[in-house]
């Protein structure tokens, strides 16, 4: 999404009073109560849903839940059943003596907090809307990864096999959720991801320490 734009939703009514009728005091206390109306119902309405769904740096849960519809992806992990065969807890003879078993038979769904859910629809939109070029690519990780000097970057090899994603940090538990269930990462169609962790400086010399390109001796 592009970043957040200024609406104008307002529109004063007020205005619409003929100079003719300026002196008119009830018809004008009347324009007065429909602009009041008018702000409550309709401006704060339009502010409201444009903050909470159509904005997706802004959106709340339920924003994010329409947006999940509308790009059709999942913001959840399914996660399999138990082990059908493992012993339920209980007493007695089949441990039938309690009804309601602890031992799961079905599978469910993990709910994701806000955070991951967003990001997971940002990951799916820029699939739809962008190429998947390093360039945009790098653009899109700097804007919703990079996190003072914790960042991320993607580089290509040029053999059309995988990207690889490097971190310069160790990714929390949340981010590590969505990377490992979800295949949203942008890349080219038929090219698979790769993930590498480098969290020493790589050895070099110059800008970046970019001469080292062949054996990153930071590894």
């Amino acid at each position: 999404m592009s970043k957040i734009q200024s609406f104008d939703f307002h529109s004063d009514l007020l205005k619409a009073i003929l100079w003719q009728y300026e002196d008119a005091t009830n018809l004008k206390a009347l324009a007065k109560y429909k602009a009041e109306y008018f702000e409550q119902s309709t401006v704060q309405f339009w502010r409201d849903w444009y903050r909470d769904v159509f904005n997706i740096d802004t959106a709340n849960e339920f924003g994010l839940n329409i947006w999940a519809r509308i790009l059709d992806v999942p913001l959840g992990i399914d996660v399999p059943p138990s082990d059908k065969t493992k012993i339920g807890f209980g007493f007695g003879k089949k441990n039938a003596n309690f009804k309601a078993n602890f031992r799961r038979n079905a599978d469910y769904t993990l709910s994701l907090t806000v955070d991951q859910k967003r990001l997971i629809v940002r990951m799916r939109y820029f699939n739809l809307t962008q190429s998947p070029t390093v360039i945009n690519i790098n653009e899109f990780l700097k804007r919703f990864f990079w996190q003072d000097d914790s960042k991320v970057f993607v580089l290509d090899p040029l053999d059309m096999t995988y990207l690889y994603y490097v971190f310069n940090f160790n990714p929390d538990e949340r981010l590590r959720v969505l990377l490992e269930n979800f295949d949203l990462m942008p890349r080219p169609s038929g090219v698979g991801v790769k993930y590498r962790i480098v969290t020493k400086k790589a050895f070099g010399h110059g800008q970046h320490r970019k001469n080292f390109l062949s054996s990153n001796f930071g590894a």
